[in-house]
């Protein structure tokens, strides 16, 4: 609009509101892009334009034609309407102002993200979307897609989708990393990013059954490697969303001086350390075991950056991270924690690069050894040091966007209760 000043334009797109005030009607209009206030004076129009305009309701899609010009009290920008045309007179809209129900709004999900928070949200999402492709396309990265039918679990079979395929069984996709192993011995620096799924019965505010990851994998590297890339790659993500997402940013009403402060350098510690000052904080954590939610949100809230946390017990570690050469009861892996409470954004480490310790871990897993022989092959042939990460796209949008829960990070959750629409 800015570009446009004094100039007649053409708008189109749905009624936001639509509000009549004596002898002038206050149209706002969206289309997709942003917002917009259309002022008509009734003293300026013909009277059958200014009747045609009373009968527009919320969702209405219509074209507007008017004037730009910059309102002297707020500075914004709005249209002067010469000419209205109704396109379609929508049905009484279901969303209305008034407070609704989550379940209401998610039954109708379809509509609800037309509104200014969700439209706000799914614009960071696209613009975070848009800055992940960048930064590995930009580093050198080689995108190789991952199936999302597989034969085998990555992390663990309890949390598989399972579906018939043919005359066998397949998977829906956990993880693209097994894949990338291989492809990472083609191309030296690879990445995947698209859907993945866990079929955890779980109902806390982190989880979704679908959502989207990228995962990098880098061949010669090692932990202090991936724990730098980590680092460099969620500041890219914020430096991104803060210098194209203002308004967005404005409509959530989010504190930007937290974002700011990712910027900073990331807190490290050890697991260990780390598990001394959940104690300290309160929390009846022991070595040895995982961190759940309330551990994460209490270590997450002592800071105003991120925090990597690294060498975890292998015990809960899957079975291709390659352990500590210093301390055989801990893994090379790290996590990286988001600030504010919301944790685990980012996992992952260095992977095993011996085919006999792989074969163990295997055996010690109960896992099928056969369809995992085509994945020992990378250490068959020309084994190599490497190392990557997966990044749940979902909770980096819940934590910059400051949201209570991941369902809204996405445009169609899935959920553990919830197919459609």
């Amino acid at each position: 609009m800015k570009d446009h000043l004094d100039q007649e334009v053409t708008l189109e797109g749905w009624v936001r509101h639509h509000r009549k005030s004596g002898k002038i009607q206050f149209i706002v209009i969206r289309d997709g892009s942003g917002f917009c206030q259309c002022v008509m004076v009734k003293a300026e129009v013909d009277e059958a334009l200014w009747e045609e305009a009373r009968k527009l309701t919320t969702e209405s899609s219509f074209r507007v034609s008017g004037v730009v010009q910059q309102n002297p009290r707020n500075q914004k920008y709005e249209l002067l309407v010469k000419n209205l045309e109704i396109i379609h007179l929508s049905e009484p809209f279901p969303i209305t102002p008034k407070e609704h129900g989550t379940e209401f709004l998610m039954d109708r999900r379809h509509l609800w993200f037309r509104s200014k928070r969700q439209w706000a949200v799914l614009r960071i999402r696209h613009t975070l979307v848009r800055a992940i492709r960048d930064f590995f396309d930009d580093r050198g990265f080689i995108l190789t897609d991952s199936p999302i039918l597989t034969p085998t679990a990555a992390e663990g079979s309890s949390t598989l989708f399972e579906v018939d395929y043919f005359d066998e069984k397949a998977f829906l996709s956990q993880s693209g990393q097994l894949y990338l192993e291989p492809a990472a011995a083609a191309f030296g620096k690879v990445y995947c990013f698209g859907p993945t799924f866990r079929a955890e019965k779980s109902k806390t505010r982190r989880h979704l059954t679908e959502f989207w990851m990228v995962e990098p994998e880098i061949a010669f590297a090692h932990l202090e490697d991936i724990m730098v890339l980590g680092e460099e790659f969620m500041k890219h993500l914020v430096q991104r969303v803060l210098e194209n997402c203002t308004f967005e940013l404005e409509e959530l009403e989010r504190d930007t001086s937290k974002l700011e402060a990712a910027l900073e350098p990331f807190i490290r510690m050890t697991y260990t350390e780390a598990v001394e000052k959940l104690k300290g904080l309160g929390s009846d954590i022991n070595w040895g075991e995982d961190f759940g939610g309330d551990d994460e949100t209490m270590l997450t809230k002592e800071y105003d950056q991120p925090i990597i946390v690294h060498r975890f017990p292998k015990e809960f570690k899957a079975f291709y991270m390659e352990p500590d050469p210093e301390d055989d009861r801990v893994v090379l892996g790290m996590d990286v924690l988001a600030p504010e409470g919301y944790g685990e954004v980012i996992g992952g480490g260095e992977r095993a690069s011996s085919i006999d310790f792989l074969n163990d871990q295997i055996a010690k897993h109960e896992l099928d050894p056969e369809p995992y022989q085509w994945y020992l092959d990378v250490r068959r042939y020309g084994s190599f040091p490497h190392a990557g990460f997966g990044m749940g796209l979902e909770r980096a949008v819940a934590w910059i966007c400051k949201l209570p829960h991941v369902r809204e990070t996405i445009p169609y959750p899935r959920m553990l209760y919830r197919l459609k629409p």
